[in-house]
């Protein structure tokens, strides 16, 4: 039964819509993070937050639309509930993914800041940066897939629940 069970969660087909969109997301997030280094001056590490709320509603729309087929659930607000709460534990492991491995890599391990200049560009991208930021996303990749396929876009009863408290 447990296989069957797997087998649903990690269907084909949703796997891959989630991973073109997620990967959409991350590109998003990526470039936001750094037009806004640039236009306020902060660090990466205080970019990812603000980047990653530009991310977080197109990768709602996105999600909903293609991703497991929820554009016609008339469950938008419920979903929208539940894709904020399931985000919200993403920034947080996003966060700490990118700025532990930037720590680890830098400090632990000893490696060096790699800069790169970006073609056709003035501007030299950091490249330890980066990809520290693209682990700390890949880090929340499988566990945003889950509780997306099995909470934010599938009736569970939890936001029926929520409005009672809140009332």
């Amino acid at each position: 039964m447990a296989e069957v069970r797997k087998s649903q969660i990690f269907n084909a087909k949703d796997l891959i819509a989630y991973f073109l969109v997620a990967g959409t997301g991350a590109v998003i997030q990526l470039v936001s993070s750094s037009l806004i280094q640039d236009w306020f001056g902060i660090s990466w590490s205080d970019s990812i937050v603000p980047s990653y709320l530009v991310g977080l509603i197109w990768g709602f729309i996105l999600t909903k639309l293609f991703a497991f087929d929820a554009r016609r659930s008339n469950q938008t607000r419920r979903e929208m509930v539940k894709f904020f709460m399931v985000a919200t534990f993403s920034l947080i492991v996003t966060k700490l993914g990118a700025d532990i491995s930037y720590y680890v890599v830098t400090n632990t391990l000893g490696f060096d800041i790699y800069q790169a200049k970006l073609p056709f560009g003035k501007k030299e991208a950091n490249i330890t940066e980066m990809a520290c930021y693209i682990f700390g996303q890949g880090c929340s990749f499988v566990s945003n897939y889950i509780l997306h396929k099995t909470f934010t876009f599938k009736s569970t009863g939890f936001y029926d629940r929520l409005k009672v408290l809140i009332k």
